[in-house]
């Protein structure tokens, strides 16, 4: 079986560049399922941005494309933003999903790398304080990974993109909430997403 690069969910094509994520997730869909929507998407390998470029040249159409696999697509920056560079020559608006640990990862802030190439961030928040994040998220920075998230995010509306942060409707009323204040400190959007079972 050949690797799944990218795939099609409600018109949208969807690039899969990674499965490593600096994030552990007690919710995440890889803890029980090997992809979405029919979708296998475990990687053998991480693709090179010419696999990626090569599968997306068969597309007809791109008009909307995400950066969302299994993993978090910022650990594969240099891929990413070849990828974008290329999709910007077809006119997408890209979306990048992600944990918003991409410049914790890379070591310096990559928002201004995305602005111009990325059209619209989204975050996962998942929680309205450090210790109740890296409970339920386990990131490899341990609670320093909600403050990465948080200024990641800062970082890209800065940058002019627009930015969305979002939870799960699981965590309680309570907490999306305080979720709410958070983003709007930040100066983000708040989105609920519904739990995939």
């Amino acid at each position: 079986m050949n690797d799944t690069l990218i795939y099609r969910i409600d018109g949208a094509v969807y690039i899969n560049l990674t499965n490593k994520c600096t994030n552990n997730c007690t919710f995440c869909l890889r803890e029980t399922y090997d992809g979405v929507a029919g979708y296998h998407l475990w990687l053998k390998k991480d693709p090179e941005a010419s696999d990626v470029i090569d599968a997306l040249e068969k597309e007809a159409d791109v008009s909307e494309t995400v950066f969302c696999g299994l993993g978090e697509p910022t650990m594969r920056l240099e891929q990413l933003l070849e990828v974008a560079r290329y999709l910007k020559t077809r006119g997408s608006h890209i979306r990048l999903n992600t944990n918003g640990q991409g410049s914790a990862y890379a070591g310096r802030d990559i928002a201004p790398e995305l602005k111009g190439l990325v059209d619209t961030v989204s975050i996962s928040l998942n929680a309205s304080d450090a210790v109740k994040y890296d409970a339920i998220c386990k990131s490899i920075y341990g609670e320093d990974g909600f403050n990465h998230m948080l200024d990641f995010s800062r970082s890209c509306i800065a940058q002019g993109i627009e930015t969305i942060l979002s939870v799960v409707d699981l965590i309680g009323e309570e907490e999306i909430e305080k979720c709410q204040r958070i983003t709007d400190d930040t100066g983000a959007k708040l989105r609920v997403r519904h739990y995939i079972e």
